[in-house]
């Protein structure tokens, strides 16, 4: 879950503190063992990060940033500092890769999604999300911060461009639970008074690389809008959910 710039300069910043808002949602951690299978004994983690959903079959973690790199906890399966677009592992090294909420920040996609393929014996699996969904069913780039919207428009791989890359994949859509502990973009969909805390904004890299002045004008207007009520008056059905779609997909590819 980490960025694929040269030496992970990206994430040597905004990672220093990505272990204390980005811990891994046991509800997604399932959907992604599952996706993953029985069947596997050897899994690569790409895009590593700290950590976060590794199955115990994990035997190595791709990641270009150190700073991601030494948060990894102890008994995590070993990290190397590599890109995506150049994994160091021979053909049908491993039975399965993952890529958790990673693929936007490669700076090719396609040749990321062919190392992928290349390393994997059997499975691929790819946490993503559809930039159109989440534009349009996200309030919070819908209503307040249009420019982070359009700043992930610029990095955003669509979904069907994913799954074709992958020689065919199945989606399956992940709903992001009201109480999600992983911090990405959505997650607080239903505790809006988390996005005015610059700590929670430092580990969503779409808040974080859009940049504070950008978005100051719109966490204002979301300020007012909980200040007076207005927010709770507009979104009460949201209240009332436990989870939502606002376009987080998994892609699997069976090689």
């Amino acid at each position: 879950m980490a960025t694929y710039d040269p030496l992970g300069a990206t994430y040597d910043t905004l990672g220093a503190a990505y272990a204390r808002t980005r811990r891994p949602d046991p509800r997604i951690a399932a959907r992604i063992h599952a996706a993953l299978g029985d069947d596997i004994e050897h899994v690569l983690d790409v895009g590593a990060g700290t950590g976060s959903y590794e199955p115990p079959e994990t035997v190595l973690a791709v990641e270009p940033s150190r700073v991601m790199l030494e948060q990894r906890p102890p008994g995590a399966a070993p990290g190397v500092r590599a890109v995506a677009e150049r994994l160091p592992l021979r053909d049908d090294a491993v039975d399965a890769v993952m890529a958790v909420l990673t693929v936007h920040h490669w700076s090719d996609p396609a040749a990321g999604i062919r190392e992928l393929r290349r390393v994997a014996r059997r499975r691929v699996v790819v946490l993503t999300w559809d930039q159109d969904v989440f534009r349009e069913r996200f309030w919070l780039v819908r209503e307040y911060l249009p420019e982070a919207a359009a700043f992930d428009d610029t990095r955003a791989v669509p979904v069907g461009r994913l799954a074709k890359l992958l020689g065919g994949a199945r989606q399956e859509t992940v709903p992001v639970p009201h109480d999600c502990t992983d911090g990405f973009a959505a997650a607080y969909w239903r505790r809006p008074h988390a996005y005015l805390d610059p700590r929670v904004r430092a580990g969503i890299s779409l808040l974080a690389q859009t940049g504070e002045d950008v978005i100051a004008p719109g966490l204002a207007r979301l300020a007012d809008d909980l200040a007076s009520g207005r927010w709770h008056t507009r979104h009460a059905g949201l209240l009332a959910l436990d989870a939502v779609d606002v376009g987080y997909r998994l892609l699997v590819a069976d090689l």
